[in-house]
């Protein structure tokens, strides 16, 4: 049997607490990975060539980066399988807020046990979120979806470059042109009464397959000269997400939602509502405009039931999202 080859993790800090609880990560090889393999743990200090040309900039990510808790924690790899199993798998030693980035992954996780293909120039990176409410849980993936979106414009615009116009597919897809070019999947289990979260992102920024990138774009609109850099974005995103979070713990969704809306795809959308009746045998079809989301983070429909007016949540029925889904129907769950 061959040895398994080893994964390198890079661990730097944003201040003193940061940098010298990498220490101790390194020190007392605290970091796993689920399939038990070989973990060879560097500090970011002990580096004594710099960082590779092509390679994530961690001097220029932890430079751009203005936050109090998320981000400041950051474990960078060249290569390895996932970066959600990363930190999902040592949650409980990392503090709150810390992020794995990655160059290259050969297991990206996608929604549904989906696959997210994740070559060079694709920005990979998971972090750890904790909450109480588990109501809520469910709409912490909005607050990511639009926290990206938001550092995407930031970041052109602090370039000098005009916004690019990325949307939110719901449940958790980021299109532009009409094309995906980037996916949230966040997990979560239950433990000592509080939700341990896992946020993944994948952003296309530079590789213009499997469908097209954010600099591809750029190009496209004569803006070559600039190309945005997958640090930057990152800082961008914690920058925007610490404060979209916070908003939401304080006052919930509600005070994001206007915004949201602004940048999601599904609003005024017509679709085609497929709804059973009591007996389970016979199926009546509607076709109703997406109004908006329930509380629970499903679609509002307007269906008319009993002679009544009534709003039903998407999870209660089947619909069509024609022309938005790779799938042709799909179910809430």
């Amino acid at each position: 049997m061959e040895p398994q080859s080893s994964t390198t993790l890079v661990l730097c800090g944003k201040t003193n607490e940061e940098k010298e609880l990498a220490w101790c990560l390194k020190t007392n090889s605290t970091l796993k990975l689920p399939d038990s393999s070989p973990v060879n743990v560097i500090l970011h200090s002990d580096i004594e060539n710099g960082e590779e040309e092509d390679a994530f900039g961690m001097d220029s990510y932890l430079n751009s980066l203005s936050t109090n808790r998320f981000g400041k924690l950051l474990i960078y790899s060249p290569k390895l399988a996932s970066t959600h199993d990363v930190v999902s798998h040592n949650f409980c030693e990392l503090p709150i807020g810390s992020v794995c980035v990655a160059d290259v992954q050969f297991k990206g996780r996608g929604r549904s046990k989906n696959v997210w293909e994740s070559p060079k120039g694709c920005l990979l990176f998971s972090f750890t979120i904790q909450m109480e409410d588990g109501r809520v849980v469910p709409l912490v993936q909005y607050v990511v979806c639009l926290a990206m979106t938001e550092a995407i414009n930031d970041v052109c615009l602090q370039n000098g470059i005009p916004p690019l116009d990325v949307r939110i597919k719901w449940p958790n897809d980021l299109y532009l042109d009409g094309l995906k070019v980037g996916g949230i999947l966040c997990t979560s289990t239950y433990r000592s009464k509080k939700f341990n979260i896992t946020a993944g992102i994948g952003l296309n920024v530079s590789n213009q397959k499997p469908t097209t990138c954010l600099n591809s774009v750029l190009q496209r609109l004569r803006c070559d000269s600039q190309q945005l850099q997958s640090e930057d974005i990152v800082a961008a995103f914690f920058n925007k997400f610490e404060s979209f979070y916070d908003i939401f713990i304080s006052q919930g969704f509600q005070a994001l939602e206007k915004l949201y809306y602004k940048t999601w795809l599904h609003s005024g959308q017509r679709v085609i509502v497929q709804e059973k009746n009591e007996n389970m045998d016979k199926v009546s079809e509607n076709v109703v405009t997406i109004l908006g989301l329930t509380s629970s983070g499903f679609y509002w429909l307007p269906l008319k039931m009993d002679r009544h007016a009534s709003f039903i949540p998407m999870e209660t029925v089947l619909i069509s999202l024609k022309g938005l889904s790779e799938e042709n129907w799909s179910k809430a769950v």
